[in-house]
């Protein structure tokens, strides 16, 4: 991306700083190619430029891309000052959650080109997994572009259907809560068990952190790797079968996923 058609990441919030931190870092995109506008003073990398508002854009500006990095409910007053580019050879890419294509459509015009995408927390850490779906005005090299800037903070795939969107905010857009629940509940476990806090924290800690790493340097599926740690009639065989019982742990992650499918599609409206 060149200085005539900069990025302006709209929302420097945590997940708009996680993006601009791996973009910077991968080389994606150098700080003087940055536009940041955010109401709030934030402490940016050297380089990045800051405007408070929309309205301080330059009249003749032509971003490459906008990331709109804000959250759902503050998009209605985000929004209208940037339909002016749209259609102008900039690509539109939401990460924000139950806002769907036909939103920005109806806000940005028929001519936009919209990418909309649903990362994870992890990105802090580059280790994130981002979803994208794309309208018919998005050009093939716009297409590239955006992977390559999800691409920056973790894993990344397309999908078509954009009906697929909700399924994937209630997986890995919601799943990090899931997993850190995992851990806030086993520390509890721990203590209930007779373990000091502190150490049973850093037993539920290391182990969950330790057994994902385990999980994604492995080519082997997750039931294979529970499987190699359970011994028959040993004590993870006892704790699975209260775990994989009927209403164990399958029921209540399914049933919380579709909770979390349903409440995605209500706020697409």
């Amino acid at each position: 991306m060149n200085g005539d058609n900069p990025l302006v990441l709209v929302g420097c919030g945590k997940m708009g700083r996680a993006l601009l931190e791996g973009w910077l870092d991968g080389g994606v995109v150098s700080p003087d190619a940055v536009i940041v506008v955010e109401p709030s003073p934030v402490d940016l990398p050297a380089g990045v430029r800051r405007v408070a508002a929309a309205g301080a854009l330059a009249a003749d500006l032509q971003p490459g891309v906008i990331v709109l990095a804000v959250k759902p409910q503050a998009m209605d007053d985000v929004l209208p000052p940037y339909a002016r580019f749209a259609g102008a050879g900039t690509v539109f890419l939401s990460i924000a959650a139950g806002r769907p294509i036909r939103y920005f459509e109806t806000h940005l015009g028929a001519a936009a080109a919209i990418v909309r995408a649903m990362p994870n927390t992890p990105a802090a850490v580059g280790r994130g997994v981002t979803v994208l779906c794309a309208n018919t005005q998005v050009a093939a090299s716009q297409r590239a572009f955006c992977g390559a800037l999800l691409a920056a903070v973790g894993a990344v795939d397309w999908v078509d259907d954009e009906a697929l969107m909700d399924a994937v905010t209630a997986v890995s857009g919601s799943g990090p809560a899931y997993v850190f629940l995992l851990a806030e509940t086993l520390t509890q476990a721990g203590i209930a068990a007779g373990l000091p806090t502190e150490l049973a924290a850093k037993l539920a800690r290391h182990t969950v952190a330790g057994s994902g790493e385990l999980l994604m340097q492995s080519d082997a599926p997750a039931a294979t790797l529970r499987e190699n740690v359970t011994s028959p009639g040993g004590t993870t065989a006892a704790a699975l079968a209260v775990l994989m019982a009927d209403d164990g742990m399958s029921a209540l992650m399914t049933a919380a996923v579709d909770a979390a499918t349903r409440r995605s599609r209500e706020l697409a409206g």
